[in-house]
């Protein structure tokens, strides 16, 4: 028999047979042969088949990847706090002059605050070229801002001397990543029975109910599957029905129809006996109502909590941005909707967002509207609800710094459209694309439960997995499109450079010097919010080398219209070097070059050139 066709009917035999045929081999003294006939198998036309082997490079590079990264990473899953410090420690050991791993801060349960700095370090002064804040996951059970934010950092570092832009990028740009600002409740999330929904708060105990006691009724897996869903009881004169086109649904009866269920919630018992159920869980406070930029208190925004900054996560990432004025422009990524959101987060603020920086805001993020198809452009107050002591509003009001969230995953991924109805058609679309996409993996089957309180009722619903997070095949997707948007954003942080000089001998011994200061990104040096309420420091010009007479900052060279600057004409301070612009300086002075100029920019950068 030849050996390929030994090879098909060995496959086809039972198990039984099989075995005898191995006998017989041995028997022959040919088990070595037998090896090989197996491998063969898989490909009959090899006339070898070499060792195995780990790799990771592929035939044919994808494009938007790298082709053999020296960090392997699996982007179709989702990872706890533990398992991001690893990956980080790993893209630190890999790319030691690119990527470094530390901590800003501890959570209120001990973990570190993972911070992972992207540049290339050989290029410069890390702390002294324009940077990018990003973080993610500050609502707990959003959790894949947290992949997001991770894979930029393994994108940039891995494409780095790959791709010219990307190594262009970190030549002149810090990356400041912090996957996840919110890691206790994130790995409460991940590893506890959860809905989608919870929880949304962090881990410090709170009294939520107002009964003296913490977190002491949260939400109660009953059946013990590691899933919380929903809990049902039939009731003939209930106002809730099985769905027609699936009964796993249940849906509101319309108002002139008979119902079948009550809906009891989340799956829960009365553990402190006060007659509610899940009314005190872990927390509850809203981490992003927390900041203190228009902070207000319980009664007024919802999630508070104590005071500005009462969460320690949340005073350490203020403490960071506050330690690093090279901070220009900042992202933070929230779920779902498929958004890209910025301030301000009440009308009352609407004032601040001057009309240039709104304009620089547009720019990024019609762009983006390009870049992440279903995602819509949108300004909190007016678009979405009111939102006081928000991230995004501190980050711009009380530091200047351009800043957007994206709502991550959004239900036009579903099927590439967006649902026309209310709820119930979102829903419908929601449990189709579990049947026809997950194949029920999604959706736990109602089955029947024997509650301490409600009796006979009955268990089933969403999985926390299911609609909160993106499913594995779309989310690196997600990762990619989202980075590149905000990698889109720093690319268009400020860029200086001194374009032109001239040096013009004038009677007596002085010479004039004019030197020409150009910013080819879209955003400028400091925003008009920080000039007008004097955030952080004047960019600075200083000439040396001679005696200054007089400095000036030159409007219209055509027309002679300047400035003078009347003290330490030396050192002569700008407003800003605005987006796709340059400001013209003019110095009087007693000698002959050559001169030195510097030009220090806390968001743009610092220069110096030697001017003969």
């Amino acid at each position: 028999m030849e050996l390929y066709e030994f090879c098909l009917s060995f496959h086809g035999r039972s198990q039984d047979e099989n075995r005898n045929t191995e006998v017989i081999f041995l028997k022959g003294q040919i088990f070595n042969f037998a090896l090989l006939a197996g491998m063969m198998c898989l490909n009959p036309c090899s006339a070898s088949v070499p060792a195995a082997t780990e790799f990771t490079a592929s035939a044919l590079k994808a494009m938007g990847a790298p082709n053999n990264p020296r960090v392997e990473v699996a982007w179709n899953r989702y990872y706890d706090w533990s398992q991001i410090g690893e990956i980080g420690a790993r893209l630190a050991s890999n790319h030691p002059g690119l990527v470094r791993l530390s901590s800003i801060g501890k959570s209120v349960q001990g973990r570190d605050l993972h911070l992972l700095t992207v540049t290339d370090f050989k290029a410069g002064d890390p702390e002294r070229k324009p940077a990018m804040y990003i973080d993610g996951n500050i609502h707990s059970n959003e959790i894949q801002g947290a992949e997001v934010a991770l894979y930029t950092a393994w994108y940039l570092a891995e494409s780095y001397g790959r791709i010219d832009w990307i190594t262009d990028l970190l030549q002149r740009v810090t990356f400041y990543i912090v996957p996840t600002i919110n890691p206790d409740a994130r790995d409460f999330f991940i590893h506890s029975a959860n809905t989608p929904s919870s929880p949304r708060s962090g881990m410090l105990p709170r009294d939520d109910d107002g009964d003296g006691l913490l977190d002491e009724d949260g939400l109660d897996d009953l059946d013990g599957d590691g899933h919380i869903v929903m809990m049902r009881r039939r009731n003939p004169n209930g106002r809730w029905r099985t769905d027609a086109d699936d009964p796993r649904l249940l849906v509101r009866v319309e108002p002139d129809r008979k119902g079948e269920y009550d809906h009891l919630g989340w799956e829960g018992i009365d553990n402190d006996g006060d007659g509610r159920i899940n009314e005190d869980g872990p927390g509850f406070y809203d981490p992003n109502r927390n900041w203190g930029y228009n902070w207000q208190p319980a009664y007024v925004q919802w999630g508070s909590d104590q005071y500005p900054f009462s969460i320690p996560e949340n005073r350490a990432v203020a403490d960071f941005v506050l330690a690093h004025s090279n901070i220009a422009g900042a992202q933070s990524y929230h779920n779902s909707g498929g958004m890209i959101l910025r301030g301000p987060g009440a009308e009352m603020d609407a004032d601040l967002y001057n009309q240039i920086d709104v304009r620089v805001y547009d720019i990024l993020a019609e762009r983006g509207e390009e870049m992440l198809p279903g995602y819509d452009y949108v300004v909190i107050y007016r678009d979405m609800y009111t939102v006081y002591g928000g991230e995004l509003d501190w980050f711009y009001g009380a530091r200047g710094i351009f800043t957007f969230s994206n709502e991550l995953w959004t239900s036009f991924d579903y099927f590439r459209r967006e649902s026309e109805g209310g709820w119930s058609d979102r829903s419908r679309d929601l449990y189709r694309f579990d049947k026809l996409l997950l194949f029920e993996e999604g959706i736990v089957p109602w089955r029947a439960y024997d509650h301490p309180q409600y009796g006979a009722i009955e268990i089933g619903g969403i999985k926390k997995s299911w609609t909160r997070t993106a499913p594995s095949f779309l989310l690196e997707d997600l990762c990619h499109r989202n980075m590149a948007f905000t990698l889109y954003h720093a690319f268009h942080l400020p860029r200086l450079e001194i374009d032109s000089t001239a040096v013009v001998k004038l009677p007596g011994g002085v010479c004039q010097v004019d030197i020409r200061i150009r910013n080819d990104r879209v955003i400028p040096t400091r925003s008009q919010h920080e000039i007008r309420n004097k955030i952080t420091a004047p960019d600075r010009a200083v000439i040396e080398g001679c005696a200054v007479l007089a400095g000036f900052r030159v409007e219209d060279p055509y027309l002679g219209v300047a400035h003078e600057q009347e003290h330490r004409p030396e050192r002569l301070m700008l407003d800003s070097v605005p987006g796709m612009d340059s400001v013209q300086l003019r110095w009087l002075v007693k000698g002959g070059p050559p001169y030195t100029v510097t030009v220090d920019s806390e968001k743009g950068g610092y220069l110096r050139i030697e001017i003969e």
